[in-house]
């Protein structure tokens, strides 16, 4: 029943969060408000759900340094991205024909630090935590990889290899970045990151969906292979290529300091991990 409620909460602010701010997709200075009302809610909500159910300090959302968090990993966030689309642009498929519009990157803003808050907070938050405590964390990191991946199959020009393309990419990357930090400040900036990147500076597809131009005005054409096709970005091997280093950093920092959790083999509470939460303190 704690995974229940917690999922439940995560779903609910998730489902009325995002069916205001896309309601608003026509007024994007609400949408920019509403937005970060619907993030920071997602994470409150959160952190209360947890508190209650495990009867424990809510270590990762733990508002110390989480200022710092959000700004580092949003900046890494918008580096991964601007590493692939400036190789696409350097091949020629991708031009800027000028300035977009102020007011619709603010309404992406919202936008996308609604999505990245409440599908964080889904993702890693609830459905890794539980996976993890029981089959360890290299399972749980592809499990849930995969079902961020399945998640994105309905969106407009996806279809099942633009959900491997996810899942290998944004779904590894995000889940390591948990694992690595164990805390949810740092899957959200990148996630935050990489998608205003791509909808709110650049102009691109994202996960599939068109979106309103942001600062800039611009167009993709070109190879699949490249440029992601309808996609986006996100399907182009230089996402394949950046979010996988990143990956690989990530994990290789979690392994050093102690944070990847071995397999559960019997019902006796397991050893804490340095650096991360008890595992007998996860829900059963």
């Amino acid at each position: 029943m704690k995974f229940v409620w917690q999922f439940l909460a995560a779903i609910a602010v998730a489902a009325v969060g995002g069916r205001i701010v896309l309601a608003l997709d026509d007024r994007p200075w609400l949408c920019l408000v509403v937005g970060v009302v619907t993030a920071a809610l997602a994470v409150l909500v959160y952190g209360l759900v947890v508190r209650w159910t495990e009867r424990r300090e809510v270590s990762e959302v733990a508002p110390g340094g989480a200022a710092t968090k959000l700004v580092l990993s949003t900046l890494l966030g918008v580096g991964v991205f601007g590493f692939v689309i400036s190789n696409i642009y350097f091949l020629g498929f991708y031009e800027v024909r000028g300035m977009g519009s102020v007011s619709a990157a603010a309404g992406l803003f919202g936008f996308m630090a609604a999505a990245a808050a409440t599908e964080e907070v889904l993702y890693r938050g609830v459905l890794f935590r539980r996976l993890e405590h029981w089959t360890g964390t290299w399972v749980a990191v592809v499990v849930v990889s995969a079902l961020f991946g399945l998640s994105h199959i309905l969106n407009p020009n996806a279809d099942w290899w633009g959900a491997l393309i996810i899942a290998l990419t944004g779904g590894l990357m995000l889940t390591s970045a948990y694992v690595m930090a164990r805390n949810l400040w740092v899957p959200i900036g990148v996630h935050f990151g990489w998608n205003f990147a791509a909808g709110g500076i650049f102009s691109t597809e994202v996960s599939g969906n068109d979106t309103p131009p942001g600062l800039l005005e611009s167009v993709t054409s070109g190879p699949s292979l490249v440029t992601g096709g309808g996609l986006g970005p996100e399907g182009s091997i230089y996402t394949l290529v950046g979010c996988g280093l990143v990956t690989i950093a990530f994990l290789c920092v979690a392994k050093r300091r102690g944070r990847v959790l071995a397999m559960r083999r019997s019902k006796r509470p397991a050893e804490p991990v340095a650096g991360a939460e008890p595992v007998a303190t996860l829900p059963r």
